[in-house]
């Protein structure tokens, strides 16, 4: 009994230990694997600030992109009228869609600082430990006594 409660101390405390995100090229990784948007969302969900600073990057991702694309389309769009038209190029709709591309760049900017900063108030939460780590919270002693010899696990 006393063998089969040990181990299951033992497994216990290995599947709690937290893993860490990183990001590399403005994708999230977890133990290892890429996770999607929706995963990185439930893990920031831990922390109050982190989801909301992962939020407002989603959201200024969008409406940045938005925004480019508007502005792409038009300033296109307006380039094909002109090549296969008799009107003039560049009209309002070139202007339009400049000022729009122009827009949307300082609006991207901003969304990887904020995707850098959750990552790092969930890791700072969530600090990594792992065994054989200098971090690690556990202490596994071997100990004796008059009855005899035994483990001591500090948390």
């Amino acid at each position: 009994m006393k063998k089969l409660v040990l181990v299951g101390l033992l497994l216990c405390s290995l599947l709690s230990f937290s893993q860490q995100i990183t990001m590399e090229r403005g994708r999230f990784y977890w133990k290892g694997n890429q996770i999607d948007s929706r995963k990185a969302r439930e893990l920031f969900a831990t922390n109050v600030k982190a989801a909301a600073l992962y939020k407002q990057a989603k959201s200024k991702e969008a409406w940045g992109g938005f925004m480019l694309g508007l502005g792409v389309g038009l300033t296109v769009g307006d380039v094909a009228i002109g090549m296969f038209s008799a009107q003039n190029y560049p009209t309002a709709m070139t202007y339009a869609g400049v000022g729009s591309m122009a827009i949307a760049v300082p609006i991207l900017t901003g969304r990887k600082k904020r995707y850098e900063e959750a990552v790092r108030i969930y890791n700072s939460e969530h600090p990594e430990t792992l065994l054989g780590n200098q971090q690690s919270t556990i202490d596994l002693k071997v100990i004796s006594n008059t009855n005899g010899f035994g483990l001591q696990i500090q948390f």
